[in-house]
């Protein structure tokens, strides 16, 4: 009986058979693990490898630099910022921790910057690369990442590194512990240490000059205080015969990243300030071989220190400022001089990408404080912002329900954009030039600008930094308190039956628990209720504009009135008359009706010659293009006509009835939410939008 035959046989009457069998799964696993993960190769063949691929020698730096680039990379005109895709798609984790906004990406992008300059040994290879940002900004979060995917990479051909162990040590050194006949490298160092420095630059020389790459290998580190221990004994008992000692005594093996067995990547957290020790960071004398090795034995320390654990990989300090000043000087060597010196041992060199990261108080504090000049010039201090483009900032909660189990609900047309809108108006300074409100340098940061509006977004951004204590996008509501807020409101609106969730609840829940956040200063508070009210008015007007599209929209009047709109524009340009529809006779062109469409837009007066130029030179590509006139496809023009054709019918529209259905003709009130829900709404949400506008409406006109 075949296997396939008998796993049928055990599935019980109408029970589904497992699409995974064992089998299936074990194969998987086996195709994940480097096929050469458990060899251990004689020291020769490293030394052919590193001449074939020089890039196997790299130091931490340059690895991970070169990583960066290994999963790719996208280059954002309009940003003017190299996005990595490791941040921007996350392909390893199908985009699951995918990072939005131009700011973060400009980070990130800064980030990679110092790591490819430490790569080329220009100086910030030798410097801790502090990440520096408001809580809940993200920086944590792409740490995380950049740990995974190192951790991807060492497992991958292009990634590989390599380490060395020591064997059959007993068979030599007469006090070895029978449990340390084999003894793997205590740091993972590059085999090549192993060759005294002489005939290492020899060898290195040779790579060099096969080497493809922007940065050039070296290697003049010392073996660790144990593995130099054993080498003079071997040494000594060969007669210095170097080849007899790593023939005899040395294997070469893979070495694969693994922040969970502490090895090549390590996460330091403060602990409580009364109980720092610097062996933490340094390693600790082994109690259990201080009995055999005795006293000051290199063979009875413990290197199992933070940067012991981290050397050629990734260093990650959680929250580093809030270590005590004298524990942070231990970060001064292991930053500047690439070494460490363990209490009562040798000094050990280490290779490691030091990664911190800090909030904006702690950095204050230690900003202002002389006695860490040392320590501020060794680090390299890196923005991290929240985002500034509140349509980005959506993203990040549309993420955050992407990733989580949400109920079956409904997630109106902007509610997310809404949500982001508040969270980037707290966070953004206010404009010096008074000719820009808030609302407008926010809706230029989302790239909401055209040619015709004397707004200078650059110079905006350079105003804001200046203006900012650090930089802008340092303060503000967090993204994590806006998303908990999205989160109670969903669950609040199933708990009441709602199948859906609309502006107006997730408003609802903002204004009821800003008090209610320890994070929000008491002082800001008016001011972020001031912003919500703006964020109202722009809903408001969202949502009017989605409720007219609904009653008033035809898209023959509005490509009508394009095509009548455009004849009167380029008479206007050329000026020369324009034939009347119903007359025939030769006639100026209509500035009332010219300027009744750009009004909707609020053209000025003094600006329409440049917006009618705007429109001309748009038909003007189109038609070299070989496209026909449309003015679906010129949004800001679609809109002004919308808008007029809005204006002309709306007093046929009895707004008071939206509010209360026995006022209205069901078949029509479903007409309406029809059209509606085209646009992506619900029908509840539909009923809710239209209930809304229409109150609205009804009393503007009122108030007219």
């Amino acid at each position: 009986m075949s296997d396939q035959t008998d796993n049928a046989d055990r599935t019980a009457p109408g029970e589904a058979a497992s699409t995974h069998t064992l089998e299936q799964l074990s194969e998987q696993y086996r195709r994940s693990v480097p096929e050469d993960l458990r060899e251990a190769k004689p020291f020769e063949w490293y030394l052919d490898e590193v001449i074939a691929d020089p890039r196997i020698a790299r130091n931490a730096h340059q690895r991970v630099a070169d990583m960066f680039d290994h999963y790719g990379t996208r280059y954002d005109e309009d940003a003017g910022v190299v996005e990595y895709l490791l941040a921007s798609e996350d392909p390893l984790h199908d985009g699951e921790n995918t990072f939005y906004g131009r700011e973060v990406h400009e980070s990130i992008h800064e980030f990679v910057n110092k790591v490819k300059s430490g790569a080329r040994g220009l100086g910030p290879e030798k410097r801790i690369k502090l990440l520096l940002g408001p809580v809940g900004s993200g920086k944590s979060h792409f740490d995380w990442l950049v740990r995974r995917y190192f951790e991807d990479y060492t497992r991958s051909d292009a990634g590989r590194m390599y380490t060395f162990r020591w064997t059959d040590l007993c068979s030599v050194i007469d006090d070895q512990d029978p449990a340390d006949d084999t003894v793997r490298s205590a740091m993972n160092q590059d085999p090549l240490v192993l060759l005294p420095q002489e005939q290492r630059d020899e060898v290195i020389a040779e790579m060099n000059g096969a080497l493809d790459a922007p940065y050039t290998i070296r290697n003049e580190q010392s073996l660790d205080p144990a593995s130099g221990f054993y080498m003079d004994e071997l040494l000594a008992h060969y007669e210095d015969d170097l080849q007899q000692v790593l023939e005899n005594h040395v294997e070469v093996v893979r070495l694969v990243a693994d922040e969970n067995q502490r090895r090549c990547i390590e996460t330091f957290e403060p602990k409580d300030k009364k109980n720092q020790d610097e062996t933490e960071l340094t390693g600790d004398v082994n109690y259990s071989k201080l009995a055999v090795y005795g006293e000051n034995d290199p063979r009875a320390f413990d290197y199992a220190g933070a940067f012991c654990n981290a050397n050629r990989g990734i260093f990650s300090g959680e929250e580093l400022l809030k270590l005590q000043r004298e524990f942070l000087y231990d970060f001064l060597h292991a930053s500047q001089e690439q070494t460490i010196k363990p209490r009562n041992n040798p000094r050990i060199d280490i290779d490691q990408v030091i990664v911190g990261r800090t909030n904006m108080p702690e950095y204050r504090d230690k900003k202002g404080d002389e006695k860490m000049e040392a320590f501020n010039d060794r680090t390299k201090r890196i923005d991290y912002p929240y985002v500034l483009e509140y349509e980005q900032e959506a993203e990040i909660y549309r993420k955050m329900l992407r990733n989580a189990d949400v109920p079956d609900i409904h997630i109106e047309p902007h509610a997310m954009e809404m949500a982001g809108l508040f969270g980037v108006l707290t966070r953004i300074e206010e404009p010096t030039d008074e000719s820009v409100s808030l609302l407008q340098k926010t809706k230029a940061y989302n790239g909401e600008i055209d040619e015709t509006d004397e707004i200078d977004e650059r110079k905006l951004r350079e105003n804001g930094d200046q203006v900012a204590d650090i930089a802008e996008g340092m303060e503000g509501v967090s993204a994590r308190f806006i998303g908990d807020e999205i989160a109670e409101a969903i669950m609040d609106s199933r708990h009441r039956g709602r199948g859906y969730l609309s502006p107006l609840a997730v408003f609802k829940h903002f204004e009821g628990n800003l008090e209610n956040h320890g994070s929000i200063p008491e002082e800001k508070l008016d001011t972020y209720h001031r912003y919500l009210e703006l964020v109202r008015e722009e809903y408001k007007e969202r949502a009017i504009e989605d409720v007219r599209h609904a009653l008033a929209y035809d898209l023959d009047e509005i490509r009508r009135q394009g095509e009548k709109y455009m004849d009167h524009v380029m008479a206007y340009i050329d000026d020369t008359t324009v034939e009347d529809d119903l007359t025939g006779r030769e006639q100026e062109p209509d500035e009332t009706f010219l300027r009744s469409v750009e009004e909707k837009l609020e053209v000025p007066g003094d600006r329409k010659d440049d917006f009618r130029q705007e429109v001309a030179n748009w038909v003007s590509r189109r038609a070299r293009e070989g496209s026909s006139f449309d003015p679906q496809n010129n949004d800001r023009l679609r809109r002004a006509l919308e808008r007029k054709l809005w204006e002309d019918k709306k007093h046929n529209i009895n707004f008071s009835a939206l509010v209360s259905a026995g006022e209205l003709d069901d078949d029509e009130r479903s007409a309406w939410v029809d059209a509606l829900t085209e646009q992506g709404y619900s029908e509840d949400g539909a009923r809710e939008v239209l209930e809304f506008a229409g109150a609205e409406v009804a009393k503007s006109e009122l108030e007219d």
